[in-house]
C-alpha cells in the first residue's frame, strides 16, 4: 500500500515519482515568489514539498535545472491566464464584462495574488524574472491592441495590474460591478 503525505495542500504517493517532481516544481515555482532565481535552494524546496532533499537532486541534477522547470510552471500559468483573455475577447459586446468576471475569479483567489505580486515585486531585483513578469502584461496589450488599439490595451493592463496590487494590499478585490465598470470605460473611450 502507497504511503501519502500531505505538505501545504498537495498529495502525492510515495510511488509516483511524476507525482513528486510535480510536486517539487510547484514547491519551486513558490518559492521563486517569494525569494527570486538567487534564493532558490534545494534545501528550501524540499522543505517547501515535504520530500527529502535528495529527491530534488534525484529529479533535478543542478539547480539550475529545478529553475528553469519552475519558471515553466510559472509561465504556463501566465498562458493559462491569457487563455481566458483570448476566449473572452471572442464577442466583443460582452468583451467587457466577460473580462472583469474572469478577473475578478482571478483577484479572488489570495494564493494567486500573493504569488503574482511577488512574482513582480522580485522581479524588480531579478532579470531572471523581468521578462517572466512582463509577459503577462506585454501579451496582454497585444492581445486586447487587435480589439481597441493599443493604447487603451495598455491602460487596460496598467488597471489590471493596480487592480492586482490594490487586492493584495487590501486582500480583497475590487467590487465586480467596479472592475465592469471601469473595463467598460476603458474599452469604449475615444481613441
Amino acid at each position: 500500500m502507497p504511503e501519502e503525505s500531505e505538505t501545504a495542500g498537495r498529495t502525492r504517493s510515495r510511488r509516483d515519482p511524476a507525482g513528486r517532481r510535480r510536486v517539487i516544481v510547484e514547491a519551486a515555482a513558490e518559492l521563486i515568489t517569494e525569494v527570486g532565481t538567487d534564493g532558490l535552494t534545494h534545501r528550501l524546496v524540499a522543505a517547501r514539498a515535504g520530500v527529502p532533499l535528495g529527491s530534488t537532486t534525484q529529479y533535478f541534477a543542478t539547480l539550475a535545472d529545478l529553475r528553469e522547470a519552475a519558471m515553466q510552471h510559472l509561465a504556463d500559468e501566465i498562458d493559462e491566464g491569457l487563455a481566458v483573455v483570448r476566449e473572452a475577447m471572442r464577442d466583443m459586446s460582452t468583451a467587457p464584462a466577460a473580462l472583469a468576471s474572469a478577473f475578478h475569479d482571478y483577484l479572488r483567489d489570495v494564493r494567486l495574488v500573493q504569488a503574482d505580486s511577488a512574482l513582480t515585486w522580485a522581479s524588480v531585483h531579478d532579470p531572471q524574472l523581468r521578462s517572466l513578469s512582463l509577459r503577462w502584461f506585454d501579451e496582454l496589450v497585444a492581445i486586447l491592441s487587435a480589439h481597441i488599439g493599443p493604447a487603451r490595451a495598455t491602460a487596460v493592463a496598467v488597471f489590471a495590474d493596480g487592480a492586482t496590487w490594490h487586492a493584495a494590499l487590501h486582500e480583497e478585490p475590487l467590487d465586480l460591478d467596479v472592475l465592469t465598470g471601469a473595463l467598460t470605460a476603458l474599452f469604449t473611450e475615444p481613441r
